[in-house]
């Protein structure tokens, strides 16, 4: 033990050797990635790799999330996204340095601005997206958990919004936190910064699923496989639909969607759908926007 312990004080200085050895001989390291994506069968994994921050949203970590959103998001291949963290926090939010006074006030609008474009982008991009969270979430970590369309948290995971506690209220975050919680649960981790569990963000409706640690990987893919069965046309267009409609009184709402139903029916996808439920067969789905001939 006392070994095991010796060597994880002396790694940091030994890769700090190594590196500037390197760096002596021209060849400096690469730099880690900020966010890490791979693809396999539909599912794309986006994962913040900046553990030694808590993941915190730096703007070039916001930079380097928004190019994996954004990357080949209309491209057939891709059915579902699911964004994740490596160690012990999902994500802290903002990087408090970036937004000290050291730092001038175009800096904070570009932290801020593109904050807004990659919470908003997730519910734009064709293909829904599903937090796995392992771990603390909190600020602006917090908000990307609301903004995506489905989460699916360890029962270790928390949630909170604590930017009171040190001035900076979290006011941004708040735009998701109340289209994804009861206003007064909301206003509560608001005004006290206090965390809800993995328990309660499921009772009150901020994650889908609660599972245990060792099947966090399991039931997310489960999901992700399921969405994985259906047309990527289809689920565009109703993920898209859903979104608009919320923000729509009850009568325009069932108007629009109303219309919607109309224009899925003309889909090669939707008509290839009910001819397969009528022939008892499996639908070959052809994932296109093209009509129905």
């Amino acid at each position: 033990m006392a070994a095991t312990r010796l060597w994880r004080l002396r790694r940091p200085m030994a890769a700090a050797f190594s590196g500037a050895a390197a760096a002596g001989a021209g060849l400096p390291p690469p730099p880690e990635k900020l966010t890490v994506r791979r693809q396999a069968e539909g599912v794309r994994h986006i994962v913040l790799n900046n553990p030694r921050k808590r993941n915190a949203l730096s703007l070039a970590m916001l930079q380097s999330l928004r190019e994996d959103l954004l990357h080949d998001a209309k491209g057939r291949d891709l059915r579902v996204i699911i964004i994740s963290a490596e160690g012990h926090v999902f994500c802290s939010g903002h990087d408090l340095k970036e937004l000290s006074s050291e730092d001038d006030v175009k800096h904070h609008s570009q932290v801020f601005e593109i904050c807004a474009e990659v919470m908003t982008l997730i519910q734009k991009l064709p293909v829904p997206v599903i937090a796995k969270v392992n771990g603390l979430a909190t600020a602006a970590g917090c908000q990307l958990v609301a903004s995506c369309d489905i989460a699916v948290a360890s029962e270790k995971s928390q949630f909170a919004t604590p930017g009171v506690n040190i001035g900076l209220f979290c006011s941004t975050p708040a735009v998701a936190l109340g289209r994804s919680l009861p206003r007064k649960v909301a206003l509560e981790m608001l005004f006290t910064g206090e965390p809800l569990s993995a328990q309660e963000a499921l009772m009150h409706g901020l994650v889908s699923k609660v599972v245990p640690e060792d099947r966090l990987e399991e039931e997310t893919m489960k999901i992700s496989r399921k969405i994985c069965e259906s047309s990527k046309s289809v689920l565009a267009l109703g993920k898209a639909t859903f979104y608009r409609q919320m923000a729509q009184d009850l009568d325009t709402a069932y108007k629009m969607t109303t219309q919607v139903m109309m224009d899925n029916l003309t889909l090669r996808d939707g008509q290839e759908g009910i001819e397969a439920f009528i022939q008892k067969r499996k639908p070959i789905w052809s994932h296109s926007q093209d009509k129905k001939k």
